[in-house]
């Protein structure tokens, strides 16, 4: 998507050194796919523990046994 936007000088110096991004428009892709990324994880991270049905470790190991 082609947009044109005003971005604070020291905020995008930042993004460029941070992400090592040889153009601005890297840099800003790296910067919206990282933020995209960490939202979702949030999203996730909400529902950790939640679940009744997941198997512990130990349980995983001695299916595992029994498999051999």
């Amino acid at each position: 998507m082609k947009t044109s936007l005003d971005i604070p000088d020291a905020e995008l110096r930042d993004v460029i050194k941070f992400s090592k991004a040889k153009t601005k428009r890297d840099a800003i892709v790296t910067a919206v796919v990282d933020y995209n990324r960490r939202k979702r994880a949030e999203k996730l991270l909400k529902h950790f523990g939640t679940f009744d049905s997941v198997m512990t470790n130990d349980e995983i190991e001695g299916l595992e046994e029994r498999e051999k």
